[in-house]
């Protein structure tokens, strides 16, 4: 059984920036894809930023370009996912989502989430 555990969510002013982390309990290599969603209440989840972890293929929704990072750790372990973000604005304030998918049209599997609020 897979576990992804994400951390790093807090507050964070306008302007300010956070990196969100999520460990995984087995290494990126052994999944197809690794990404990262948000939901603020009320509304759908929204998928981010996403990363093929095989050769480092990134995509981001064109909204946040230049603003955030998904990265993968680069340790032996390669088990954590990051998300850097930058430049935060109020409309950032979500509950941010660390996913992976073992194979390219298998389910997503969850992490619990991490909440970011982010003051004007």
């Amino acid at each position: 059984q897979v576990h992804l555990m994400e951390s790093g969510g807090g507050s964070a002013q306008a302007g300010g920036s956070l990196r969100l982390s999520c460990v995984a309990s087995r290494s990126s290599s052994s999944f197809y894809s690794m990404h990262w969603f948000r939901q603020t209440s009320g509304t759908g989840r929204e998928e981010v930023a996403s990363i093929l972890p095989r050769d480092g293929t990134t995509w981001y929704v064109d909204s946040l370009k230049g603003r955030f990072t998904i990265s993968i750790s680069q340790d032996n372990a390669q088990n954590t996912l990051y998300l850097q973000m930058n430049n935060l604005t109020p409309e950032d304030a979500s509950t941010y989502y660390c996913a992976a998918r073992p194979n390219q049209y298998g389910i997503y599997l969850w992490g619990q989430g991490t909440q970011v609020t982010v003051s004007s």
